[in-house]
């Protein structure tokens, strides 16, 4: 399959698994990490093995400038971007009382304004050609809410929103956008958990574990895959969990 992604946050975890899976069909993939440029490297040597053109820079997807230089670098290059994962973001465990106000711009600017930034850039080009898949990286904490996660839930709940307001305004245009709803999922956002801490979030879960990246990412192919009347949909992937 001839086509272009965009992959924000691939350097590890879920962004990682989702690149190495498009791998098998989409010769032409763009990824993006912040804080771990050595990650983002080794992503690059795996896809390009797999005989994939990737394009790969470290920048901070809250940024605007850097949305802006990094997806015109990939339509001068590349001249279409048929797909974009926002997969980039932060969490932030604790009581809100507690959080900063810097704490909390960063969020916002990571996880929610980040979505906008991408899709305002990617849009026009997809419009352009009248076809496109938008796919947002979201949490079930988004729709329930979570204690002491309340700023992380509130820029899951701005994911959602925005995913299904841009469903119904894009339709028209043949671009399709939904987003998955994580439920847990093993990766290193879980590391401020303890063991014991861990293992009860299992217990809740009747399957009994949590997924794997792999999973998350097998998930998102059968979802870019989906006819486009698949649109403005939370999908949520939590094996029961909620």
């Amino acid at each position: 399959m001839s086509a272009t992604a965009i992959i924000t946050g691939a350097s590890s975890g879920i962004g990682k698994s989702i690149a190495l899976t498009l791998a098998k069909e989409y010769d032409r993939i763009a990824i993006t990490s912040y804080h771990h440029p050595d990650d983002l490297l080794n992503t690059k040597e795996l896809l390009t093995k797999l005989g994939v053109d990737c394009i790969a820079e470290c920048g901070d997807c809250g940024d605007y400038a850097f949305v802006q230089g990094f997806v015109a670098n990939i339509l001068q290059q590349w001249g279409q971007i048929d797909v974009l994962i926002n997969n980039a973001g932060i969490s932030h465990v604790g009581l809100l009382t507690d959080l900063s106000v810097p704490e909390w711009n960063q969020l916002i600017q990571t996880n929610l304004s980040s979505v906008f930034y991408y899709c305002h850039e990617v849009i026009p080009a997809m419009v352009h050609v009248h076809s496109g898949r938008i796919l947002n990286i979201s949490s079930v904490w988004g729709e329930v809410g979570a204690s002491c996660e309340a700023a992380y839930a509130a820029t899951k709940g701005g994911i959602n929103a925005l995913t299904q307001s841009l469903g119904k305004e894009l339709a028209p245009s043949g671009i399709a956008v939904n987003a998955l709803s994580c439920g847990v999922i093993d990766t290193g956002m879980n590391h401020c958990f303890s063991k014991e801490e861990l293992n009860e979030l299992e217990e809740s879960i009747p399957l009994g574990r949590m997924a794997a990246p792999d999973e998350v990412a097998r998930m998102v192919k059968q979802l870019l895959d989906s006819p486009a009347y698949l649109t403005g949909q939370i999908i949520r992937f939590d094996g029961a969990w909620l």
